[in-house]
């Protein structure tokens, strides 16, 4: 079960590593997973090549539970990816985790998906009438058993034909004997970025991950590309026109670390923005601005910068509380809450606060930070949100609740600050975080509805109701 349950939720992280000097890059991808942990937290995993002869270990956990150094031991050669998964299509079980291994003419080929294909359904019924198993419940078996059918003796052709079949978000890291494959979707849903140190390549989820291994980046990978690393050369081919790019606004807004940067958009800077934007257009007369951890850092710093307001740090997070956890009733529920993020008294006590969040989802878990500081001695609250309201469900790789659970769908602005128990509430615009991440270009879909393709029916009642 979700303890963030106010938030949207991510489906997972990849990496690949090609070193032609390195029997270690599956340490290195572990490395890389640690940096990256972020965006799912449920399941692990690294596939290593040695020669060839691919050796593949994924467990359900943290990066740092998954992989013991014995296993890490076990896990060598000059090729390697990792993936960490939090479940938006299929189950939170082993057999879901990635990457998954599938056999095909030309070999053993490994895959490790983030994001979401919204035709998984009917390519999987498909697939399975003319013979083809599956092992797990995910999306990316599909994309996996698709490869594996199309590649006769072309591990690139068998991609090409792939993404002609496949509809939604992807961003894949695919390793076959001997090459890494990285692609991104046409419309560049998530992010996918390119790394190089001396003789080395890297493909990642977020540039941090380069960061943190000593990789400079190259360049971003673009909607509809596909890179080749193999130890010849890195290429990239413009497989796909895309079809606009439509990234998910919320990679700027929550999913990403504010130190990564994507498609040379600085996190951090756009979350400043995106503060300074909300301040512009929801002033508040207060004391204090406080930012809820850790998105909300920034906005809030932002906001008051912007109004001329002190910013204080009103929060303290358990950082050893991961965004998931078991919470068999209420009042468990309640305890996590407080586990995870505790305000601190002597700084908001008496005082007039401004608390900026990056997002309100169910606006469960805002209702217990507000009263939480209520209960703390805070004389007024006024709510501010870095994201516009969440109204409608996302299909391409964000575990979104039903829309009847959104509380934005369902009730108008004021009847959500009664229900919050703030004395005031403003969101940012639409039009205020393009501007603040830096013009068009993404996905809005969770904010106005107008999704960047159609939606097969059985989704849409599934999630809709």
């Amino acid at each position: 079960m979700i303890l963030d349950d106010d938030k949207l939720h991510e489906e997972c992280g990849v990496i690949g590593i090609y070193d032609p000097n390195s029997i270690d890059t599956a340490l290195m991808c572990y490395y890389g997973l640690i940096a990256l942990q972020h965006r799912g937290q449920e399941s692990a995993g690294i596939s290593a090549n040695n020669d060839g002869v691919i050796t593949t270990y994924k467990a359900m956990g943290l990066v740092t539970e998954v992989f013991a150094k014995p296993v890490l031991d076990l896990l060598k050669g000059n090729m390697a990816i990792g993936h960490v998964r939090y479940s938006t299509m299929g189950d939170s079980a082993v057999c879901n985790a990635q990457p998954i291994t599938v056999h095909g003419k030309c070999g053993d080929i490994v895959v490790a998906h983030n994001g979401n294909i919204i035709n998984a359904a009917s390519l999987r019924s498909e697939l399975e009438k003319t013979g083809v198993t599956f092992e797990s419940t995910n999306d990316s078996e599909v994309i996996a058993k698709l490869i594996a059918r199309y590649c006769e003796d072309d591990l690139l052709v068998a991609i090409k034909q792939t993404m002609n079949r496949i509809r939604g978000a992807y961003s894949l890291v695919v390793m076959s004997a001997d090459k890494i494959v990285g692609v991104r979707d046409p419309n560049g849903f998530r992010p996918l970025i390119i790394g190089k140190k001396a003789d080395s390549y890297m493909v990642a989820s977020e540039s941090c991950a380069l960061d943190a291994l000593g990789y400079t980046v190259v360049c971003d990978v673009e909607p509809g590309e596909i890179v080749l690393i193999d130890k010849k050369q890195m290429n990239v081919i413009k497989n796909r026109k895309h079809n606009g790019k439509t990234l998910c606004l919320f990679e700027y807004i929550y999913f990403a670390r504010p130190d990564s940067v994507i498609d040379g958009r600085s996190v951090y800077a756009a979350r400043i923005q995106a503060g300074i934007q909300l301040a512009r257009e929801h002033p508040a007369k207060a004391d204090i601005v406080i930012g809820v951890p850790d998105s909300g850092l920034q906005a809030g710093y932002g906001y008051a910068s912007e109004i001329g307001i002190p910013y204080s740090v009103g929060f303290v997070k358990n950082r050893y509380i991961a965004r998931t956890f078991i919470k068999p009733d209420q009042q468990s529920r309640e305890i996590s809450v407080s586990l995870k993020l505790n305000p601190i008294a002597e700084v908001v006590r008496g005082k007039r606060v401004v608390m900026v969040d990056d997002s309100i989802v169910r606006g469960t878990t805002s209702k217990r930070t507000i009263k939480a500081l209520r209960d703390a001695g805070a004389s007024e609250i006024h709510v501010r949100v870095a994201s516009p309201l969440v109204v409608c469900p996302c299909y391409f790789g964000i575990d979104t609740p039903r829309k009847n659970e959104l509380i934005a769908a369902n009730e108008v602005l004021k009847r959500i600050q009664e229900r919050l128990g703030a004395d005031s509430l403003g969101y940012i615009s639409v039009a205020g975080i393009e501007k603040a991440v830096g013009g068009s270009g993404h996905c809005l879909a969770c904010f106005n509805g107008k999704y960047p393709m159609k939606i097969p029916k059985n989704i849409s009642k599934e999630v809709l109701q």
